[in-house]
Order: structure tokens, then sequence, then C-alpha cells
């Protein structure tokens, strides 16, 4: 199936993160930055497909050229908390031919992009593991028809009720800040998603693939399955070393149990369609002789299968005959036995049956799925609280400087730390935790709720055997459904007079007479 991956990040010089290195990276090519005045090669990189840059009509000729284009953003961009170019992550499909990998790119981006006034640099990425992929980078400023960088953003003077300026204590006016262009608006994000599931399915359809991308998250596909968590890069690595984390483990858990419960719903969805076949199969019939009989129940059946095994074998030798014959009794016997003992006798009861196995299916996994969610949270509520521990004295330095210029000079060096550090506290001010919160309460939480999950999934693995012994059924009952059905109604056809003159016939003999 395609890989529905689609991430949207932004460059950020706040981050350290360079422009120029990420085009250098995308692309495998060496670039200087005039920025930092270093050089930026990743020519060694393997498995680059291809690279082109896409400009609106507005752009410089020159900007054709990757290492002008991105230091004339460094250039602009002068802010030691700029936000330097939109970077995109796309999974290719595996089932459109690599070399329709292009076209695929080119019109998804210039549909998206390009014609709005951005500047387009991507790179195809496919180094033989079989996930092939696109490195996206664009410009996050407007341009005017020189081909002039536009501001990102232009001050708006509010005004009151008469349509005049509103005049503030400090004598100002008061105002607000507009964006120039709404590429930044979060609503965006759901239409470029949309426009490449919409490009993969396009390209799809026409390599004459069944398969289709769907992009939306599982709640909103309205499918019952439980993500697992974004481990990051640290947790990766570890885990890519063979370091076995929580996160990874629980991970690991939770694609356990979503296959587990995909299994067991796949199943009684196809015992469910046979079971709706044999019932209209069996209601034709029926209705051909527009009469009445005695449905046979599955217990006539399965020794009906026994006697159709039986005659199958009547080119065998006595021997084999009577091991066969043996082994046949021994499991419908066995099928019996579990239809008496759950007093499944006809088909609607074994309806009723998995309705009954599917009702007890979802009740478990819907209490493994809150049970998961909150062991998804406590592992994100320890990965902050140790994040805010290691970093609160940096934060508790630059918190101390009483001096304006080298307080933001500290800033500047520690940067990173300081937006890791809010934006974790501000998640556990949001739980109503903090810093200092006792991880081991947490950890015991988390050990509870997992040996929970454990018994849980046990559980629903109990669920299995029962599948397995109907679908048993379902194959033995399938060899001699119909036909006994058919023999039945023939035995039933034989016993009424041959010939039933009907009321026309009656009164042509009579006029005879």
């Amino acid at each position: 199936m395609p890989n529905p991956h689609f991430d949207i990040k932004i460059t950020q010089r706040s981050k350290r993160q360079s422009a120029v290195a990420g085009a250098a990276y995308q692309s495998g090519d060496t670039l200087f930055s005039e920025y930092d005045q270093k050089r930026k090669s990743y020519s060694e990189k393997r498995g680059i497909l291809y690279t082109e840059i896409m400009l609106p009509e507005n752009a410089p000729p020159e900007y054709a050229d990757r290492n002008t284009l991105w230091n004339a953003v460094e250039k602009i961009e002068n802010q030691w908390n700029s936000q330097l170019a939109r970077r995109f992550i796309l999974a290719l499909p595996i089932e459109v031919p690599p070399e329709q990998y292009p076209q695929m790119i080119q019109e998804y981006c210039n549909e998206h992009f390009v014609s709005k006034g951005m500047c387009c640099d991507f790179a195809i990425h496919d180094t033989g593991t079989g996930n092939p992929h696109c490195h996206v980078m664009l410009t996050l400023r407007a341009m005017d028809e020189h081909g002039k960088w536009l501001p990102k953003s232009r001050k708006v003077y509010d005004l009151d009720e008469h349509g005049e300026r509103i005049r503030l204590p400090s004598g100002n006016w008061k105002s607000h800040k507009e964006n120039t262009v709404d590429w930044n608006e979060q609503w965006h994000g759901a239409i470029w998603r949309q426009g490449w599931q919409d490009t993969q399915n396009k390209f799809l359809e026409a390599a004459n693939r069944p398969e289709r991308v769907d992009l939306r998250s599982y709640e909103k596909q309205g499918i019952d399955k439980v993500p697992t968590v974004h481990m990051g890069a640290a947790v990766t690595q570890m885990e890519r070393r063979g370091e076995q984390t929580n996160i990874g483990n629980l991970n690991r858990d939770i694609k356990s149990a979503n296959t587990l419960m995909a299994t067991i719903r796949n199943t009684i969805s196809s015992l469910r369609n046979w079971i709706k076949d044999l019932l209209e199969a069996r209601k034709e019939l029926l209705a051909e002789l527009e009469a009445e009989t005695a449905a046979p129940t599955l217990p006539v059946l399965l020794m009906d299968y026994v006697e159709k095994r039986k005659a199958e074998r009547k080119d065998w030798s006595r021997y084999g005959q009577q091991q066969g014959t043996i082994k046949d009794l021994k499991t419908a016997m066995s099928a019996i036995a579990y239809l008496k003992e759950n007093n499944i006798l006809t088909v609607e009861k074994l309806e009723d049956k998995v309705t009954q196995i599917s009702d007890k299916a979802t009740s478990i996994r819907t209490k493994m799925k809150a049970k998961e969610s909150r062991m998804k949270k406590i592992s994100n509520i320890k990965a902050a609280i140790e994040n805010c521990q290691r970093l609160k004295p940096i934060h508790d330095k630059y918190i101390k400087i009483n001096w304006k210029i080298p307080q933001k000079l500290f800033a500047e060096t520690h940067q990173t730390e300081l937006t890791e550090y809010n934006r974790d506290f501000r998640f556990l001010k949001k739980q109503g935790l903090d810093v200092d919160s006792d991880l081991t309460t947490l950890q015991a939480e988390y050990e509870k709720l997992e040996s929970e999950c454990s018994k849980l999934k046990s559980s629903l693995e109990t669920v299995q055997p029962e599948l397995k012994a109907l679908k048993d059924i379902r194959y033995w009952v399938s060899q001699v459904m119909k036909p006994s059905i058919k023999d039945r109604l023939a035995e039933k056809k034989t016993e009424m007079p041959k010939e039933c003159p009907t009321e026309e016939k009656t009164k042509k003999q009579n006029m005879e007479l």
C-alpha cells in the first residue's frame, strides 16, 4: 500500500537551521552560505534521483541557481529568529513507475505553490530501501512584478466605529500586523494535504493500480485503530541501536493490538457476508417452489458433509475409507459439540454468535484504547519533565541575567534549549503539573496500565479460537449447504403429485364431458 507520510516543517534560524544547508542536503550539492560564511557540503549523499527548481513568472532568472536563490533568502531574512523556508517531506507511492515521479511533483507544486508566487526547490530521493520520497523547500515571501522580495506583514491601523484611528494613552495610534500573504494560515495545511492525496490517486489510477491514498487521520476516516506515539529523533536512534524504550515498547504493543483486532474484524466480516449469502440462497430456492420447507440445522449439514466426503472416497481402499471416515466423524462431532454447547443449531443462531463475539472483541479493544491513550499521555509527560529538568539550569541562568543586551546574547546562543524548555513547561502546566512532579507515581501508574493492557490483550486473543471454530464450520457447511437444500427441495417436489391440474384445465375437462 502507498505510504501516507506527509510532513510540513519550517526552517528557523532560532533553531540554528539554515536554508542554504537544507537545500544542499536535499540536492546533494556543495553550497556556500554568505550568512555564516560556511560551506555546506553533501556531495557524498547517495540516492538522489532528480532535482529541480521551479520559479513563478515574476522571479529573477538567476534564482534558478540553487546557491543564488537560498542566499537571497538568507539575506532578506536578517533577524535572529527569522523563518527561512517551508519544508515538505512527501512519501512517493512505489506502485507508480519511478520515471513518473518528477511529473507528479511538478504538477503538485505548480498547482499549490509556484502558481501562488512561491519559489520551489525539490529533490526526489530513493536509496533502494523501498521508501522513495521527495523533499520540497518553499520560499515564504511574495515578490513584486520586478522580482523584489515583499514584506511578510504590514502595519494596519485599527479604526473606531466612525472610521477614525484610535489613539492610545501613550500617544501612539492603535495598530496590528497583517500578513501580506496567507501562506502561513493553518487551514492551508489541510488543502496541501488533500492536494497531495488527489495527485497520488490520479497517478495511481493512470497506472491502472487499485490502491488509493487517504491522508486523513484514523478518526476522520472512521478507522477503529489507535495511532502510535511519535518517537522523535533521540528515541528513534536508541531503537535503531537496539535499545528498547518505553515509547518504543508502547508502540510495539499498540501495533500488535491493532493487528490482532484487524484480524478479528476481517474474520467476523467474512463470516457475516457468508451467513448473509446463505440466507439469501435459501430464500431464493424456497421462493422458486412457492412452498415452505424446514431449513436443515447445522448439525445435520455437518453430517451431510461427512457423507459427502465418504462418497468422494469410494475409489479408495477399504482401510483408507475407514480411516478417512473416522477422522471426519471426529472433526464433525467436535464441531457439533461446540454448536450444541453454544446452542447454535441454525444459521440465524450462528449469526447471533458472530455478533456476540464481535461485541466482546469491541468491548475489550475499547477498554484497551482508553488505557493506551493514558499511557501515551504519561509517556509524553515523563519526557517533558525529564527535558525540563535537563534544561532548567539554562533557563534559570537566562532569568537571572538582569541586563538586556547580555540576556539577548544568551538567548541567541541558547535559543533551541530555551524554546524546548518553554514548550515542555507549557505542556506540563496544561496537565496541572510542574517540573518537580513525582515521576515515581507516574511510572507506577504506567506499569499498572501496562499490566491491565496485557491482560486485556490476552482476553482478546481468546476470541481467535472461537473464530477458528466458526471458520471451520463455515467451510464444512459451505461444501454441502446449497446441494443439501436443493436435494431436500427436490425430495419435497417428488413427494408432490406429478400432475396438478390447474383450474383452467379442470374447466376444459368438464366442458368435454
